[in-house]
C-alpha cells in the first residue's frame, strides 16, 4: 500500500479513555497497557491524542476500557 494511503490522525482530536473494570485477572500484558495509558483505578479517566499508537494500546484491552472523543 502507498504511505499516502494509511488514515492519518487529526492532530487536535482527543480522546477520553475510561477505565471501566477491575485490572484483576487480566494477564500480565493487558495490565501493563492499562498502566501504561495511565488508568489506575476504577472511573479513572485520562485525555489522550488520538494517535495510532494509543489507539492499538486500546484496542489490546476494549473489554475493560471505555472510550469517547473529545473536540
Amino acid at each position: 500500500m502507498p504511505r499516502w494511503w494509511r488514515r492519518l490522525s487529526v492532530p487536535d482530536t482527543k480522546l477520553k479513555v475510561t477505565l471501566t473494570r477491575s485490572i484483576i485477572g487480566l494477564s500480565p500484558k493487558q495490565e501493563a497497557t492499562v498502566k501504561a495509558l495511565g488508568l489506575r483505578r476504577i472511573r479513572q479517566s485520562v485525555t489522550h491524542e488520538d494517535s495510532a499508537s494509543v489507539r492499538g494500546m486500546i484496542a489490546k484491552v476494549p473489554h475493560v476500557l471505555q472510550v469517547t472523543r473529545e473536540a
